[in-house]
């Protein structure tokens, strides 16, 4: 069953949502005119979805910064594609002392892993045009060498990666019993949570989507595996 969403169509609709700055507007601004601009050479999201940016993609990322623990030091969002979720967070959180997860000093680190290099030369782009600082590894999750970088991040985040049960999969290696793993997951979240038990044990939140009626934000603490048998 559906719920009621936000419409956030503009800039405004977003300030008047999540109460950010207009230094933050103006970063999301000018990745709005990135992604226009690299989506002609580059398949970075739905061409259908580009009127849609503020809406889709922007407020979509930002819904979950407020369901990450306070106090995190590090952030790491998975297959982060065009960004989303962890540019934006990391956009977030660079203009807005309230909404850090430290209580004080430099926000949390933020570490982007996406294996495309078209992609992360966007990204790297994006961050050097507003000047924002985040970690961008152009690598594969799976890898040893790629989990050793990430330092048992305290959030894992990741949109449209991978079914829940493969999703845990990546993310386990990354997950001390800090760990809160946020992820954006569609309609059939609720089928995706009972398969993914068959093989993990974990406690789960799922959160209404402000901006899909069907869409779930699924939480994730104390991720062990299920013994095999």
């Amino acid at each position: 069953m559906g719920h009621e969403i936000r419409q956030i169509a503009t800039p405004a609709d977003f300030a008047a949502v999540f109460d950010v700055s207009r230094e933050t507007l103006e970063r999301l601004a000018t990745y709005e005119s990135l992604l226009r601009r690299w989506q002609k050479v580059v398949n970075l999201v739905a061409t259908s979805t580009l009127d849609a940016v503020w809406h889709r993609h922007f407020a979509d990322s930002a819904q979950i910064l407020r369901l990450a623990p306070h106090g995190a030091r590090s952030w790491a969002d998975l297959g982060s594609g065009a960004g989303f979720p962890g540019l934006v967070i990391a956009i977030l959180l660079a203009d807005a002392p309230s909404l850090r997860l430290r209580g004080e000093g430099m926000p949390p680190r933020v570490t982007l892993i996406e294996s495309d290099s078209r992609k992360c030369a966007f990204l790297r782009e994006v961050a050097r045009e507003t000047g924002v600082t985040v970690e961008i590894l152009s690598t594969r999750i799976e890898l040893p060498a790629t989990q050793a970088k990430l330092d048992s991040p305290e959030v894992v985040s990741a949109r449209a990666l991978a079914p829940l049960d493969r999703l845990l999969g990546l993310a386990a290696p990354l997950f001390t019993p800090a760990t809160v793993g946020v992820f954006l997951k569609g309609r059939d979240a609720t089928a995706e949570i009972e398969t993914a038990a068959k093989a993990w044990t974990f406690a789960v939140e799922m959160v209404p989507s402000i901006t899909e009626a069907t869409g779930r934000v699924v939480v994730i603490r104390d991720l062990q595996p299920k013994p095999k048998d």
